[in-house]
């Protein structure tokens, strides 16, 4: 008996793994995030598959699901949105049943900031403008390393991804202009790959107020950064000059 944390992509059925979609189809026993993930993915799931929606349980409650299964030797889907290992909690999951002695696989899915780059059509490492990622979030009931508070993130002028943090906009977008400046671009991706999918963008200057219009609920995604705007400069990987062992057998 084994579970499977499974990433269930960022909405869009289309966008889950070919591992996953098979994890799901064998499924006899599914704990899902109900509140995170899009109803069609489900329906991937056998209809005789035991479902638990784990936006009513606890932690304990969950892996009692996962006793319960090794009792029967019963093979557990645990589905997440987006990527498990982000924002994710499946440490403490992983912890839980590292104590029982029962054993887990992790099969990974494309993250929502991986959506909104490609409903934005950005490359979010644009060449000599930003080749730095920086995944995050605001603190909430979760508090923040102090050294990884926004203001000081924004310091290195990187692309920012900031998860779970939309109706704190308005602050974020005061603190980031600091180093980014009130011109820079941003973007802001509500259920990005669903069919009620919605992006605003605009600058650290106005984007608060477009969210607001939009009327926006939690499961959005903000993205930062000078990346966003027009960028001009073209990669060496395609310079006509630059050969590297990754383009081997082509013309030097």
């Amino acid at each position: 008996m084994k579970v499977y944390f499974v990433g269930a992509g960022p909405g869009d059925p289309d966008l889950i793994t070919v591992k996953a979609l098979n994890r799901l189809k064998a499924a006899r026993c599914c704990v899902y995030a109900g509140s995170l993930i899009n109803p069609e993915v489900l329906r991937f799931l056998p209809a005789d598959a035991e479902r638990h929606d784990s936006a009513k349980m606890s932690l304990e409650q969950v892996i009692a699901v996962c006793e319960a299964a090794r009792q029967r030797n019963v093979d557990v889907v645990r589905l997440h949105s987006g990527e498990p290992a982000i924002f994710g909690a499946i440490g403490e999951h992983m912890r839980e049943l590292d104590k029982l002695g029962i054993g887990y696989e992790v099969i990974p899915g494309i993250s929502a900031f991986q959506a909104a780059a490609a409903a934005l059509r950005k490359e979010l490492t644009a060449p000599e403008v930003s080749q730095t990622v920086i995944l995050t979030r605001t603190a909430g009931r979760t508090p923040m390393p102090p050294e990884q508070e926004l203001s000081r993130l924004a310091s290195l002028r990187a692309t920012l991804c900031i998860f779970l943090s939309t109706p704190k906009i308005a602050e974020i977008a005061q603190v980031l202009s600091g180093s980014y400046g009130p011109d820079c671009p941003a973007a802001v991706g509500y259920h990005v790959s669903w069919p009620d999918q919605k992006i605003v963008t605009g600058t650290l200057r106005d984007i608060a107020g477009k969210v607001a219009e939009a009327g926006f609920g939690k499961t959005a995604i903000i993205l930062v950064g000078p990346a966003l705007g027009t960028v001009e400069h073209a990669s060496k990987l395609y310079d006509k000059h630059f050969t590297h062992e990754y383009r081997r057998g082509e013309p030097e």
